[in-house]
């Protein structure tokens, strides 16, 4: 007897599971459905701003604002970014670091925005373009800067007049410095030749 009431409370505990997972199942087939049709929607759809899929440099207009400080480099955590840049020498005769190649592997990033969060002159940012498949993890090396670099305008002739005075001011300041020292270290000396003959 015992036995045919533990089958029908057991029983009845199983019909009530059951409904109670068919009124889960039933309010969701009354909800509003939120699949995106993709890509269909792909010109309407609104990506949210936090939204990270690569990283881009930012021109004003033909000129990109990256001055090649390496920041970015150095704060990637698993080596993402590479710098190539070279010194130029200015018209003013001024040596100048200047950006020459700059490499971003998608394959590897872990879109942490360290980089874009160190940056100085804000030349970087991630954008929405989330479609890069490709066939070979190498096609994810990208270079970004990828527009020829504008020429360095010819400087004034004030300019010139301007740089040559402050490189003459330069020198002119070294020479002094150095003869200062000249003379404090024969003063010390003589000091201590007078003391020696005493």
């Amino acid at each position: 007897m015992g036995s045919v009431k533990e089958y029908f409370s057991s029983l009845g505990s199983g019909i009530a599971s059951l409904l109670k997972g068919m009124q889960v199942t039933g309010r969701e087939f009354v909800t509003p459905k939120i699949t995106e049709c993709y890509p269909e929607n792909r010109e309407s759809h609104k990506w949210p701003d936090r939204f990270r899929a690569q990283l881009v440099f930012v021109y004003d207009g033909d000129k990109h604002r990256c001055i090649a400080c390496g920041a970015c480099e150095r704060n990637c955590p698993n080596g993402t970014i590479s710098i190539e840049s070279k010194m130029v020498t200015t018209p003013a005769g001024t040596k100048k670091k200047k950006l020459d190649k700059y490499f971003y592997d998608l394959g590897s990033c872990t879109f942490c925005q360290l980089c874009v969060t160190n940056c100085p002159t804000a030349a970087i940012e991630f954008n929405n373009d989330f479609e890069q498949a490709v066939f070979t993890r190498s096609m994810l090396v990208k270079q970004l800067n990828y527009k020829p670099e504008p020429e360095e305008p010819e400087p004034t002739p004030e300019e010139l007049e301007k740089a040559a005075a402050e490189r003459e001011a330069k020198i002119a300041a070294a020479k002094a410095k150095a003869a200062a020292a000249k003379a404090a270290k024969e003063a010390a000396g003589g000091e201590e030749k007078t003391e020696e003959n005493k």
